[in-house]
């Protein structure tokens, strides 16, 4: 397994926070795959060509692909559906990622797979989906992002002989008023990551490679982000610290109250590099694309979230990642091989495993000082806790750097 999770978590997991985030189609899309038909558009459903599954990328670059080793012996009948949140599984973010995990796992094992796309942003129009996808035979769910905590709520209970895997959905999403909280199911698998520990390297590695004028561009203030938030501050100011420049660094830290990016938050990025932000960490699905273009007006610099995002632009230095297409791989192995572990939330940190980090291919390091000697030694300190990250969401970090927290 541990070979499995490596060879994965090198490569894409593509938006989403469970932050990828983008306006959801006017009709729900079901797109049969697999060993179907291709991936639909809108309501219409193509012809397949050979086996393979057609996806749309979104873009003129090339997708990250995810691999497999051998396949597991499977001992539990399993058809595969993902469910969007309002995103696309083309959004180079959290949904694409755990759709990659999906499509890698079932093709790799000749299990039949698909995907839909809600009609709405809302928890009836999320049900009513997965009521479709169960009405139409698949008795494993896949659910990516924190909007489907009351979503597996609803359903568990009415559907104990399916499989619910829900991707970023934590205890505090399992509620339906934010008073009364409720366990997973043992039909259920609730999946989270310590975004602070990945947001902690991207922090220390951007002031360790020379960057003073930082910023942190948050999509809504929901945990993950805010983890990813306080991580990046967190490592940056150990650097700063480390490297006796405390006093020379600052970052400017502000969350976008969306999950895309729109000519609004591209002016406000732009004023950021124009006053002299070197490099921003653009973390919530789509808002990205502001930070990019704004960098792309100064010649200045972004950070990725999510999934190694550096494919996207050259601006794009690094990725604050986590495990999202290795963690469902591992979920649906685990359930095909008889090992399910449903009715628990599960954390995935790096005392874990290495389920959160930065990409180390050539192609994604895009650091002019900083080695990847050095990123080991700090990932190495992290796992084994000799070097503190918290994970609190509920009080700012307590630094030496400035860090201007802007409404």
């Amino acid at each position: 397994m541990k070979k499995l999770l490596a060879l994965i978590l090198v490569l894409a997991m593509v938006a989403t926070l469970f932050v990828g985030c983008k306006k959801a189609e006017d009709e729900t899309t079901a797109a049969p795959a697999g060993n179907e038909t291709e991936a639909a558009t809108g309501n219409e459903t193509k012809e397949p060509a050979g086996n393979e599954t057609e996806e749309p990328t979104g873009n003129e670059t090339e997708e990250p692909v995810v691999e497999t080793n051998e396949p597991a012996e499977l001992t539990v009948d399993m058809k595969v559906a993902l469910v969007t949140d309002v995103g696309t599984i083309d959004d180079e973010s959290f949904n694409q990622a755990t759709w990659e995990g999906v499509k890698a796992f079932c093709e790799a094992n000749g299990v039949d797979y698909t995907y839909y796309q809600p009609a709405a942003d809302s928890t009836d129009a999320r049900v009513e989906t997965i009521e479709t996808a169960i009405g139409d035979g698949y008795n494993v769910i896949v659910m990516p992002g924190y909007l489907f905590g009351e979503a597996v709520l609803t359903v568990q209970d009415q559907y104990p002989d399916e499989y619910f895997i829900a991707i970023d959905v934590g205890a505090g999403d399992l509620t339906f008023d934010y008073e009364t909280y409720y366990e997973p199911a043992a039909n259920t698998l609730c999946i989270t990551f310590e975004e602070d520990q990945a947001g902690y390297l991207a922090g220390y590695a951007a002031v360790a490679d020379g960057y003073k004028q930082l910023g942190f561009l948050g999509g809504m203030a929901v945990p993950a982000v805010i983890r990813y938030g306080y991580g990046f501050v967190q490592g940056a100011n150990a650097a700063a610290e480390e490297m006796g420049i405390a006093d020379q660094v600052s970052i400017k830290y502000t969350y976008g109250g969306q999950f895309s990016g729109d000519a609004s938050i591209t002016a406000k990025m732009d004023g950021w590099y124009a006053t002299g932000t070197e490099v921003v960490f653009a973390c919530g699905g789509g808002i990205y694309t502001s930070a990019v273009e704004a960098a792309n007006n100064h010649g200045a610099k972004v950070i990725g979230v999510d999934v190694d995002q550096h494919y996207i632009d050259d601006c794009i230095i690094t990725s604050a990642m986590k495990g999202l297409s290795a963690s469902v791989v591992t979920a649906l192995t685990n359930l095909g091989t008889g090992n399910w572990e449903g009715g628990q939330v599960q954390n995935k940190s790096l005392q874990e495993g290495d389920y959160v980090g930065l990409p180390t291919a050539e192609a994604s390091w895009g650091f002019n000082t900083f080695t990847m000697e050095q990123y080991e030694k700090v990932l190495g300190e992290l796992k084994d806790g000799t070097r503190p990250c918290s994970a609190d969401t509920e009080n700012q970090p307590t630094v030496s750097i400035t860090v201007d927290y802007i409404q």
